[in-house]
């Protein structure tokens, strides 16, 4: 086996995938701010007013660019506008479009900051990203302010969850129970946490609970399977993902996982198999890449893995893990080229 830096893929970001589209409301709040004030009446720009609600609709029905350009002719008129500063944000994190989003809502929250909803779009641009760290602050400060919201409280137990946080990440989420308890990603983050805290009561409400309700489901599986993956005890990750495969074989991540476990055992060729059949489900997806980059490298496929670490690279450029196997390759032509 030839050592790798790179071999093992945070379980966080992993989970990640699996539980971003389970948050609910996990989406970008439009302001509540109200529309600028209107020009007099003899003044011949266009009344932002108008501009601001006809973005509103645009905004509403999805259409992106027309919602963007009228925001941007309200701020030319009333450049002190938070709330097409908020909206404007909106639109750019739809868009994923991450750098304008915090750019413009960060001048939004400095026009109005007693907006927690500002605050809370701010976390989620962060969190969309992956910067768990930076998403930390503003959701803090919007749990502070309305300590009973159900989704600013589950975003950043996940973020404290992701940031291994283990202590903060329960207490955190414990509170949710009475609205959660029926959520099997919730169950399985908050039982995860609270084994790692050392609040065995809260692991064995929720683990107890995950089984209760998880009525051998293909999702089910796959969270048990992550419980034994993350407790390195693959011959039962794999049968709980071999089980979730079978009912549902196109769930999103039930092969990764299978290719990460079978990676760990040091199984090649069966890893390489699961990470490409999750290819076919998650082209998008750089993290297979990136660990069919490692497989390869492992079996001395180089040529191959230098061309999946550089696909990884090429849909996620931030993906560290690519960047530090590709400098294996980088560094061996220019051992080679020396006399």
């Amino acid at each position: 086996m030839r050592v790798s830096s790179t071999g093992i893929t945070s379980i966080s970001c992993v989970l990640l995938f699996a539980l971003a589209g389970a948050v609910k409301g996990g989406v970008a709040q439009t302001s509540s701010g109200g529309a600028p004030n209107r020009r007099s009446a003899d003044s011949k720009a266009v009344d932002p007013a108008v501009l601001f609600q006809r973005g509103e609709e645009a905004l509403r029905e999805n259409r992106l660019a027309a919602a963007a350009g009228d925001f941007r002719q309200v701020l030319q008129v009333d450049p002190k506008a938070g709330p097409a500063y908020a909206n404007l944000g909106v639109v750019y994190m739809r868009g994923k479009q991450w750098a304008k989003a915090l750019e413009a809502l960060d001048k939004a929250e400095e026009l109005m900051p007693n907006v927690p909803g500002i605050r809370l779009n701010i976390g989620l641009a962060y969190y969309r990203q992956n910067e768990f760290l930076k998403a930390i602050p503003p959701f803090e400060s919007v749990v502070r302010e309305q300590p009973e919201a159900v989704q600013p409280r589950y975003l950043l137990g996940l973020c404290y969850f992701f940031a291994e946080r283990w202590t903060d990440a329960a207490g955190t989420l414990e509170p949710l129970w009475p609205q959660e308890s029926e959520n099997l990603p919730y169950l399985y983050v908050l039982a995860n946490a609270a084994h790692r805290a050392g609040h065995a009561e809260w692991d064995d409400r929720a683990t107890g609970q995950l089984l209760k309700i998880g009525n051998d489901s293909a999702e089910y599986h796959l969270f048990v399977g992550k419980y034994h993956l993350n407790r390195e005890e693959y011959d039962m990750a794999i049968a709980e993902f071999e089980a979730a495969a079978k009912t549902n074989p196109t769930l999103a991540f039930i092969h990764f996982n299978l290719g990460v476990a079978h990676l760990r055992k040091q199984e090649y060729s069966q890893a390489r198999e699961e990470f490409l059949k999750d290819v076919n489900i998650e082209p998008d997806l750089a993290l297979n890449y990136d660990q069919l980059g490692e497989v390869y490298w492992q079996m001395q496929d180089d040529a191959n893995a230098e061309k999946c670490y550089r696909e990884a690279i090429r849909r996620d450029p931030r993906l560290v893990s690519s960047h530090l196997g590709l400098q294996r390759f980088i560094n061996g032509r220019r051992s080679m080229r020396r006399p």
